[in-house]
């Protein structure tokens, strides 16, 4: 019988880590995080307690991969501790929309920054984000160690792209004052919170790959507390420069903060420098949930609740080269169709009920400070989500439910 093979080491782990939350969001994020709370003190204190967040969930998820060091991550974590059909919602969830509506979103903003950079026509977003989807599985079709190393690089070019933003603001740049504004509403902190928690998430992707590393139980925890923690200081060190070149209310009314920073700080050149950043750093996200994801589908298969043919490693490559396949498929149809977008912002809220199950399996038992504070935040996102987009909410709730019934189907079977 084929198993996977342990080929990625601490290195790789935590360009994994890295790489699975800094996608597109912190070339965003910050403008509304900025409108939303109009102090620059406020705004930077927000990305702090949302640093701290994502830092006790990567050690909650450490915990969950040294006791359960298998392929599958949080499904495998909610089967062991909530029972088969919560785990298969989640599966569920992820493959029919969270992972593949995401590639193809991530696609087509790879292939817009893409064509701007070189100043193709926008008519090829399609075809060369489907490109992009096709060259990426076929690479993790092959093998973990190449995906490992595809997702190195792009890594590391994506954090060279943000240092040279970092560095530029930091060494040519004279501070912008901040005009007096009015104090936020009661609340907006933590409206301010959503966005940021969302833009900090993705460590967890990492954990699906566990069966891969170099001992998981010492060294997967160590890649996610490490990769969070150059992530939350990136972050921080990336809002302060917006801030000091823009000044608060200039970022809060932007719709592309990095661009118009590199524009001031470089002119055209510097606009060109973060347009490749951007493209750089969706194309290496888009690896890793290429590389991550049919793990999951793997395990679900392996557990008699999805096609019995994806549970199959390639004899030779030893992947899930059938899952890897079908995810292509699905996330190329999404992108074609131009289906995703709705679909993604329906179920996002999804990802966090899952965090918080994930996470509240550590409470079982005994009371533990850490994890319910984790528990509590995503608890916190999803009711966020839920009274600021009630219909999305409700529509992202059906398609969850609509897992009840394929998980009975696959139970017969």
């Amino acid at each position: 019988m084929t198993t996977y093979a342990r080929r990625l080491g601490l290195f790789s782990g935590t360009m994994a880590v890295v790489g699975g939350i800094i996608g597109g969001g912190i070339f965003r994020t910050p403008a509304t995080v900025a409108e939303r709370l109009r102090s620059p003190g406020l705004v930077l204190l927000a990305w702090v307690v949302g640093g701290v967040v994502a830092l006790i969930g990567a050690f909650c998820f450490g915990e969950l991969g040294r006791r359960y060091p298998r392929a599958g991550g949080g499904y495998v974590y909610l089967r062991e501790s909530w029972g088969r059909l919560p785990a298969f919602l989640y599966g569920w969830t992820l493959v029919l929309v969270i992972a593949t509506g995401a590639i193809a979103a991530v696609a087509v903003t790879f292939a817009d920054y893409t064509l701007a950079l070189f100043g193709l026509p926008h008519r090829l977003s399609i075809p060369l984000g489907v490109a992009a989807i096709v060259l990426l599985s076929g690479i993790n079709y092959i093998g973990v160690r190449p995906a490992a190393i595809t997702t190195n690089i792009f890594t590391v070019l994506k954090l060279a792209a943000l240092a040279a933003l970092i560095g530029a603001g930091l060494l040519l740049a004279a501070p912008t004052p901040s005009a007096h504004a009015p104090p936020p509403h009661f609340g907006a902190f933590g409206s301010a919170l959503v966005p940021i928690l969302f833009t900090y998430g993705g460590w967890q992707q990492t954990n699906f790959i566990a069966e891969e590393i170099i001992e998981p139980e010492r060294n997967l925890p160590r890649a996610l507390v490490l990769g969070v923690a150059i992530v939350v200081t990136v972050y921080l060190l990336a809002n302060y420069v917006y801030i000091h070149v823009l000044g608060v209310a200039q970022l809060g009314s932007s719709t592309a903060p990095a661009a118009v920073t590199m524009r001031a700080l470089l002119g055209p050149a510097g606009e060109k420098v973060i347009a490749a950043g951007i493209a750089l750093s969706t194309f290496g996200f888009l690896n890793l949930v290429i590389l991550v994801t049919p793990r999951v589908l793997q395990t679900m298969a392996a557990d008699g609740v999805f096609f019995r043919r994806f549970a199959v490693l390639h004899p030779t490559y030893q992947t899930p080269a059938a899952a890897t396949v079908a995810l292509a498929t699905f996330a190329v149809i999404l992108t074609v169709t131009g289906t995703f977008g709705q679909l993604v912002d329906y179920v996002t809220f999804g990802d966090w009920i899952f965090f918080g199950l994930t996470v509240a399996g550590l409470l079982l038992g005994r009371f533990r400070f850490g994890p319910a504070v984790f528990v509590v935040a995503a608890a916190y996102v999803v009711i966020s989500v839920i009274i600021s987009n009630p219909g999305y909410a409700a529509r992202g709730a059906l398609l969850i439910a609509l897992g009840v019934p394929a998980y009975l189907y696959w139970r017969t079977k």
